[in-house]
């Protein structure tokens, strides 16, 4: 038997859903929630519909967007001949925030990894190669993350870009082999850029 009433439980539930959230920072949150007024919760309710209603991919470098185009990929003032991919958005988000890169970005949505049957199939490497091939970049920037996964993509996606004469580098590795690029302090990442290399 529960020992909260079930719409509690069921909010609960919900909760833990969420990356990182076990039961109990779900019942914590949970909790908060229930003591928040009314028009707390309907506005947090309301945000989380709107943002699943507005928000999609840009269609260049499949970043979040709110609209076709992100305002990366439609900023003249970035350096579209320099481009970082990266696993995921929260990726993106993270090196935006060390503010040392002035390129675009490219992302796959994931890594490879043949155990959860995930190939470059499953990822944004054919809109990367198609984008590639359409020219005016001179270098790739490969800012996967440094596990296992990001480093099998990172050498697939060198293996396929080094044959168009372009050059293909790797962030340096100031960041923990292991790491997710997203809670990586901002002089970390802005010495890993500085520091890539060549693959």
């Amino acid at each position: 038997m529960s020992k909260f009433a079930p719409t509690v439980e069921d909010l609960i539930n919900e909760l833990s859903k969420l990356p990182g959230i076990g039961k109990k920072t779900a019942s914590r949150l949970a909790f908060h929630i229930l003591r928040s007024s009314k028009e707390d919760a309907q506005a947090l309710a309301g945000s989380i519909l709107r943002a699943k209603e507005r928000i999609g991919l840009c269609r260049v470098c499949f970043n979040i967007a709110e609209g076709e185009v992100c305002g990366i990929c439609s900023n003249p003032q970035r350096d579209h001949s320099l481009l970082c991919v990266v696993e995921e958005p929260n990726d993106l988000m993270a090196i935006e925030a060390a503010g040392v890169f002035r390129g675009v970005y490219h992302v796959l949505h994931g890594a490879i990894s043949p155990l959860d049957g995930v190939g470059p199939r499953q990822l944004k490497t054919e809109e990367l190669l198609q984008k590639v091939k359409r020219g005016g970049i001179t270098e790739v920037i490969l800012a996967t993350n440094p596990t296992m996964e990001g480093d099998a993509t990172a050498l697939y996606l060198a293996k396929i870009i080094r044959p168009l004469g372009l050059r293909v580098s790797r962030i340096a590795q100031g960041i923990p082999v292991g790491g997710d690029i997203e809670y990586v302090d901002g002089k970390t990442l802005s010495m890993s850029l500085e520091g890539r290399r060549e693959m």
